[in-house]
């Protein structure tokens, strides 16, 4: 049987002799063998169980579960458990870091369209991000009405051109109104602005949100705060609580 010293065991697993001997003072390798002169020698099976010790390591699994670990009988069902566990946690921490990743650039690419940066600037940004699902959602409802009811418009008026009955294509057209009237104030209720200029969010008159110009995610509005008239950032309403 093979006989390696500290430095030996060291170079074969790729780490410090140090690790080594903080391994040893721990109690998860302890050398097979001391000479008279109190050299450490470790043999075949210690250097097979280093290198699980770096494996398990190089996952990030803390030391005293690998001293738990290796103490105990069946030790691969417990590894099995513990990699689980570790599994799940990355997945956590990936997922963090890519939500995290995705807010760094879509604050990039705000700040892109910005004319005049300032921090206020950063903050209408951030409140967009806040509620960018939010509005998704609106829109995604939004679409999931308008489209049964441009279909119910469309094929009751096919049906009347091709046997001559109109009265499906009247009441389909009085639905897709009184849908269409639905989603417009749905749509109001649901969406605030952010004013470029002073960077208060606020909610036009219905009357001046429905008859200007727009375009998908900016309207031409009159600011109730500061009296700015321009295009104005769409963003989610937040709902108002009761004091």
């Amino acid at each position: 049987m093979s006989k390696y010293t500290t430095g030996e065991i060291a170079k074969l697993c790729e780490v410090t002799v140090r690790t080594v001997q903080y391994y040893d003072t721990r109690g998860i390798l302890v050398p097979s063998e001391l000479t008279e002169g109190g050299r450490r020698l470790y043999n075949d099976e210690d250097l097979r169980k280093m290198k699980i010790i770096c494996f398990l390591r190089e996952l990030d699994l803390p030391i005293n579960s690998i001293a738990d670990l290796l103490k105990e009988e069946d030790p691969g069902s417990v590894i099995s458990l513990l990699l689980e566990q570790q599994r799940k946690q990355l997945k956590e921490e990936i997922g963090e870091r890519e939500e995290r990743l995705k807010k760094l650039e879509d604050l990039a690419s705000g700040l892109k369209d910005v004319e005049h940066f300032s921090v206020e600037s950063i903050g209408d940004i951030a409140y967009l991000m806040k509620n960018k699902k939010q509005l998704r959602k609106v829109r995604t409802i939004m679409l999931s009405v308008g489209i049964p009811l441009e279909i119910i418009e469309v094929g009751t008026f096919v049906l009347a051109l091709n046997i001559g009955i109109w009265w499906p294509f009247i009441l389909g057209l009085l639905i897709e109104i009184a849908g269409a009237a639905w989603m417009v104030h749905f749509y109001y209720k649901k969406v605030d602005y952010i004013c470029p200029q002073c960077h208060t969010v606020f909610k036009p008159k219905f009357s001046e949100m429905f008859w200007a110009s727009h375009t998908p995610t900016t309207r031409r509005l009159t600011c109730t705060c500061c009296g700015h008239k321009g295009f104005c950032v769409e963003t989610y309403a937040q709902e108002k609580t009761e004091a």
